[in-house]
C-alpha cells in the first residue's frame, strides 16, 4: 500500500463537519481507507476516456411492456355481482375508522 494520501489530521476534520464522534481507533483505520480510495480514483482519473460518450447506464435500456390500448372494462354490474355487500353500485365494506362525517 501506498503512503496515505490523507493526514489524521485531515480525516478528524472531515469528521467533525460531517459532526461523525469516531473514536481515535476509528480516525486511525479511516486514514488507510480513505487513503486507498483516493489512490483508486486516482487511478481512475488517468484512464484514457477522452473517446468515450457520456452515459447514465451500461447498456441500452428498452421498455419491455405492452403499448397500452383503450378496450372495454370489466361492466359495473357483473364486477359488483361477487362482492358480499354492495351499496349505492360501490362494494360495502366494514367500517374502520367509526362514524362518517
Amino acid at each position: 500500500m501506498s503512503a496515505d494520501r490523507i493526514t489524521l489530521d485531515e480525516v478528524r476534520h472531515v469528521a467533525r463537519l460531517a459532526r461523525l464522534d469516531l473514536t481515535e481507533g476509528e480516525l486511525t483505520t479511516l486514514v488507510g481507507e480513505l487513503s486507498a480510495l483516493l489512490d483508486h480514483v486516482d487511478k481512475v482519473r488517468q484512464l484514457e476516456t477522452h473517446d468515450v460518450p457520456p452515459t447514465a447506464h451500461p447498456l441500452p435500456l428498452v421498455n419491455v411492456l405492452r403499448p397500452d390500448e383503450v378496450r372495454p372494462s370489466l361492466d359495473r354490474d357483473r364486477a359488483l355481482a361477487g362482492a358480499p355487500a354492495v351499496e349505492s353500485e360501490r362494494y360495502l365494506v366494514p367500517s374502520i375508522l367509526g362514524e362518517a362525517p
